[in-house]
């Protein structure tokens, strides 16, 4: 198995990547300089949790509908976490639509 410049496995730093959302998909694109795997999955978990905690935010101002909006936002958000680090664990490419053309364009 291919090892990351962090030294970790590639399997292990993938699902690293998404354990604390955008916050550690931005950590381990800044870290990482070599495996593009890493980076994959490091743009990925960036692009899709940045940007589904800013439309959670900003669904926090609309009464009622956003909450309601926020929370199914939530539970889509959770799902998806657990989701693509089992995934990136089990080494499966999984290319999540739009946000996963964007991550491989740009690694």
């Amino acid at each position: 198995m291919a090892k990351s410049s962090l030294g970790l496995e590639e399997n292990v730093a993938s699902m690293l990547c998404y354990v604390l959302g955008w916050i550690s998909g931005l950590v381990f694109l800044l870290l990482e300089r070599e495996n593009k795997s890493v980076r994959f999955h490091a743009l990925q978990a960036l692009i899709t949790f940045l940007g589904l905690h800013i439309a959670s935010i900003i669904l926090m101002f609309i009464p009622l509908l956003g909450w309601v909006a926020g929370s199914l936002i939530s539970i889509l958000a959770f799902i998806l976490w657990i989701m693509l680090m089992v995934k990136a664990y089990k080494n499966e490419f999984f290319k999540l639509p739009v946000v996963g053309d964007l991550a491989e364009k740009y690694v």
